[in-house]
């Protein structure tokens, strides 16, 4: 904030859930180390025309997971594992085949030599799509004109976009119940979820609270559409803001002016489709290269993490290594 306080958000997945037996033993692990704790949390649906909660969910039967001291946490320990280099701020703007070599060769966005590869993972679902170009305005990493064999691997994946409102309140708000809530008849808002009452999170200033709020698809993507692929303006987030914000203090649950507010977009929030089939990825072995994420399994945490375990197990296989996952 302006007054040099940082504020933290889960603006991306709020939380997870585990329903597979070798996942939930991955997450066990995560546990134990403290890289992820159970949310018990309390859900309930808010109908906007009604102006009240209904269908209060205390825990539920499944349990809802959440990075400590953020959803980040996950994904930055497995940086820090042995034998992983991770760069960031890094794209990868071409792939090159080295027929020869049977391996890759990688360049960074502006040109630089990234490093040859016996195999490569790819986690980006536009790496070989035409969105790549809207976004960067170069060709995609995988040209699959000169992979023809790849081709009917790929395609362009629809995804239904989303918006996330981070807001930050000097004080609890009195007249919401629960952690997390649905919106019912709303044009523009589908959840809200206070990310400070999630365990491991620090309230700073105390007492404050925060919340993310995130909109529907269709008002994201009426936006997205009028605005176009790039990075979107301060002052077009700022207008999404406003627009959230409105609706949420809509709702009459004496929503009070926030101490900080900002949107950010999630253009490519949730995959509309998989493509990964029974494989759970996309995998060619002749040109080892596996293709993982969400949209190969399912739009979720869970789904994310069976592709990626499922793609190493392809690798490891070819290297005749146990999976040991």
């Amino acid at each position: 904030m302006d007054d040099g306080t940082e504020l933290r958000f889960d603006h991306g997945a709020p939380y997870f859930t585990v329903s597979s037996d070798e996942v939930a033993r991955v997450v066990s692990g995560w546990e134990a180390r403290g890289l992820v704790a159970e949310w018990k949390a309390m859900f309930a649906c808010f109908d906007r025309e009604a102006g009240k909660f209904r269908d209060f969910d205390k825990e539920g039967t499944t349990k809802k997971y959440v990075g400590v001291p953020g959803m980040n946490s996950i994904c930055k320990s497995l940086c820090l594992e042995d034998g992983v280099v991770a760069r960031f701020g890094v794209t990868v703007g071409k792939m090159d085949w080295l027929q020869n070599g049977s391996s890759w060769s990688l360049t960074s966005l502006d040109g630089k030599d990234l490093g040859n590869f016996d195999y490569v993972v790819a986690t980006d679902k536009n790496v070989a799509s035409h969105k790549f170009s809207g976004l960067t305005g170069r060709p995609p990493p995988l040209d699959l004109s000169v992979f023809p064999n790849l081709s009917t691997m790929f395609q362009d994946i629809p995804v239904r976009p989303c918006f996330a409102l981070m807001l930050a309140f000097s004080e609890p708000l009195a007249m919401v119940p629960v952690q997390g809530f649905s919106f019912y008849n709303s044009d523009s808002l589908s959840w809200a979820f206070c990310d400070s009452s999630k365990p491991g999170r620090v309230c700073l200033p105390p007492n404050s609270q925060s919340w993310v709020l995130r909109s529907t698809a269709e008002y994201a993507s009426k936006v997205i559409n009028n605005m176009g692929p790039r990075k979107p303006s301060a002052d077009a987030l700022a207008k999404v803001a406003e627009d959230l914000f409105k609706e949420f203090q809509a709702t009459g649950l004496n929503i009070p002016q926030p101490i900080f507010i900002k949107a950010h977009r999630w253009g490519s929030a949730f995959p509309a489709i998989s493509i990964g089939g029974d494989d759970k990825c996309v995998w060619d072995k002749s040109m080892k290269l596996a293709v993982c994420g969400d949209f190969c399994t399912s739009p979720s945490v869970e789904g994310a993490v069976v592709s990626g375990m499922t793609g190493a197990s392809k690798i490891l296989g070819c290297l005749n290594f146990p999976s040991g996952l």
